[in-house]
């Protein structure tokens, strides 16, 4: 089985929508979830990098996050490229 070694989280009003790749890039999965399933999802991911766009929430959800073990990224809204 592949490990995780890169999520990144897109943020909307009440649904997120969350990626995770592999060493390589290669995509693992995508899912939608509410707000309230984000950080008991990413809990139970093992550690790696987590990528989020940078804006007004994206800094709490880097403090929270980061308070799991994980190393987060804030991605300027320039460098992010829409799906």
């Amino acid at each position: 089985m592949t490990q995780i070694n890169t999520i990144g989280l897109d943020f909307a009003k009440q649904v997120f929508r969350v990626h995770g790749a592999d060493a390589e890039g290669a995509p693992l999965f995508t899912r939608r979830l509410r707000r309230a399933e984000v950080l008991p999802f990413v809990e139970k991911r093992p550690t790696c990098l987590v990528g989020l766009e940078a804006c007004g929430e994206a800094h709490y959800w880097a403090r929270e996050i980061a308070a799991l073990g994980h190393e987060v990224r804030l991605i300027p809204p320039a460098y992010v490229s829409p799906l």
